[in-house]
This record gives structure tokens, sequence and C-alpha cells, in this order.
């Protein structure tokens, strides 16, 4: 078997999405100037505090995503009701910088978790299988990318890969227990995951926000380029899991790398 020429675009498509510049990349572009010079600017163990949040914004987004998602799926949102959130939520954190983080970003983490399921539905996922809202929350991590990745472990396959054991048992566990219960080790260990790359993506949103003269007008521009990485990510994977539903996982994975960007 091979890809009708339709899926085979559709996966050129989500490969295009999933393989482009990360998220620094992208926010140095905005402000003219590399934003790794942000980091000089933010206060002693400003990165403990960063990955504190991420963990706890995470894990209310998984509390979320397992009692809600697809309860009420008819009152899902467009892509850019979601981004006009989330910008909104970068505004007040651009004004306030590294102390409103603790309440922006759980904020905005939800607001994006819908937006993901929202792309998930469209091509074609069940949002009520706790493996698809594991799936979306799995989107956090494909956007990041650790200090301990090399060349061979920061591709969109090999994320995945790293990742599985911890999903499968994640989606083990709540389908076993039922309700999420905070402190599961498995769920921690899923968290962790997930935060590991997620913290980095965050980090850098903060550093850029701490850039003087950026406040909420900037802090809102921040956040807009934000959502859209993670909208890009999302459809680039849920398209990539349609063709598998379709041809396979290792037959998506082959003719994904053998094509281009």
């Amino acid at each position: 078997m091979s890809l009708s020429k339709h899926d085979l675009d559709d996966l050129q498509y989500a490969k295009s999405l999933l393989e482009t510049p990360g998220l620094a990349a992208k926010i140095s572009n905005l402000l003219g100037t590399p934003i790794e010079k942000g980091f000089e600017l933010l206060p002693a163990k400003w990165s403990d505090v960063v990955q504190n949040v991420t963990k706890e914004s995470l894990q209310k987004a998984l509390d979320f995503a397992v009692r809600t998602i697809g309860i009420r799926s008819k009152l899902a949102s467009s892509d850019l009701t979601h981004k006009f959130l989330v910008v909104a939520t970068g505004a007040g954190g651009g004004a306030f910088g590294l102390p409103a983080l603790a309440i922006e970003l759980p904020i905005s983490t939800t607001i994006m978790l819908r937006s993901i399921a929202d792309i998930a539905r469209s091509e074609g996922e069940d949002i009520t299988a706790v493996e698809t809202k594991l799936a979306c929350l799995e989107v956090f991590a494909l956007g990041g990318r650790t200090s301990m990745d090399d060349a061979t472990e920061t591709g969109y396959f090999a994320v995945r890969t790293a990742l599985a054991k911890t999903v499968s048992e994640a989606a083990e566990y709540i389908v076993e227990k039922g309700m999420v219960r905070k402190g599961a080790p498995v769920l921690v260990k899923f968290i962790n995951a997930v935060a590991a790359r997620f913290g980095v993506v965050v980090s850098e949103k903060v550093v850029a926000q701490a850039v003087p003269l950026i406040g909420a007008a900037g802090g809102a521009a921040i956040n807009a380029i934000f959502i859209d990485h993670f909208q890009d990510i999302a459809r680039g994977h849920f398209i990539v899991r349609r063709l598998e539903k379709i041809y396979g996982k290792e037959l998506v994975k082959k003719e994904y790398e053998n094509l281009c960007i």
C-alpha cells in the first residue's frame, strides 16, 4: 500500500508544520534581536518558578481534559477565537512580567488545550477517548526541545517515541481509575515528561516578555506567536495520526522521513 497523492500532500504539509523553527526563532524575528539576551534580565531562581508553574499548569490541563473535553463539545471554538483569548492573557502577562506567570500560564495552557482538541476533532479524532485527550496534551511536548536533546532526538517521531511508554501508562491508569488523582506516580511521570519540553518553550516566552519596553502590547504579540506555534504543531500531529489510522504507523513514518521540507 502507498499513500494517495492527496494524503501525501497532507503529510508534506504536516511535516512543514512539525519541523519548522522553534518558538525562540519566531519570537526573535518579532523582536529583531536574539531572545537569549533576555536571560540576563530575569531574577535568580526564575527557572525554578517557570518549571513549577509549568507543571501545575499541565496538571490543571490534564484534570480539565479528563473531566470536560468532549462532554460539551458543541461549545468548542475556532482557532481564531482561542487565539484571541490567549492574546488577551498575554497582554496581562506582558504588563506584569514574571509574577503574573502563575496566573496567566494555567489560563493560557487550558485555552490552548481547547484549541488543540478542536483541531484534533477536525482531523477525525474522538476527543471523548482518553488516548486522544493525552495526545492533545502530548502536543505541548512536541512543541518544545530540551537542552539534553541532540540532533537525533529532536525530530517529531523521535519525541513521540520517547514519550510513548509514559503516554501509554498514563492512559491505562486513567481508564482503570476513572478520575485523575493528583500525585499518582504514573501521572506525575507523564506531567514531568511533558513539562520537561513545554517548560523550555515557556522559558523562551518569559525571557522575551522580560525584555524592557515589551509591556502589554508585546506580551500580546508574543502570546499570539505562542498559540500559533502550538496550533501548528497540533495540526501536523493530528494529520499524521489520521494517516496512521489509514496506512499504519510504519508506512507513514517511512514516507514522512523521505519527504523534504
